[in-house]
């Protein structure tokens, strides 16, 4: 029994190691601040060491996990404590000055264009993933993407003209 304890437990560090930075990253796109999204990193965490759901592989445990966590975030912005919060801007540091515009228009976008560029650059998930775990329609995450890009395209198109004048 003291066995079976250890693995479980391994299989926990193991998960937390691989997977704690997509679910923090993913937290942040929805959260747009550090300590909300640490605050859903933990929750999910938690609620994967207390689930009793038998993951059939990797992928299964991937997509089980994205979707935990969008949930949790979505059940954040719906509580009366966020309704209540006042905003703090975090300050994050870039090494490229791009990177830090670029990150800003990524978080401007609308939720639901955001999480699908998040899923497809970030985490590299193809689009019949991102249909899966999202539950949404192939040719509807292509949409969003597209539109998602163009709306980025747009904004940075205005930044850059802006700095260059």
């Amino acid at each position: 029994m003291k066995n079976t304890r250890e693995r479980t437990q391994n299989n926990i560090t193991e998960t937390i190691e691989q997977f704690s930075d997509m679910i923090y990253k993913i937290a942040l796109s929805y959260a747009k601040d550090k300590p909300t999204a640490e605050d859903i990193l933990q929750d999910v965490l938690i609620k994967y060491m207390t689930d009793t759901t038998e993951f059939h592989d990797i992928e299964h445990k991937k997509a089980w996990l994205i979707r935990v966590t969008i949930n949790e975030c979505k059940q954040f912005f719906r509580s009366g404590w966020n309704k209540r919060k006042i905003p703090l801007e975090d300050v994050y540091s870039f090494e490229k000055p791009e990177r830090h515009v670029v990150f800003y228009a990524v978080m401007d976008l609308p939720i639901k264009y955001r999480i699908v560029i998040h899923l497809f650059y970030y985490e590299e998930m193809s689009i019949k993933e991102i249909s899966k775990v999202l539950k949404i329609n192939e040719n509807t995450i292509l949409s969003r993407l597209h539109r998602g890009r163009k709306l980025l395209k747009n904004v940075l198109e205005v930044d850059y003209e802006y700095r260059r004048v």
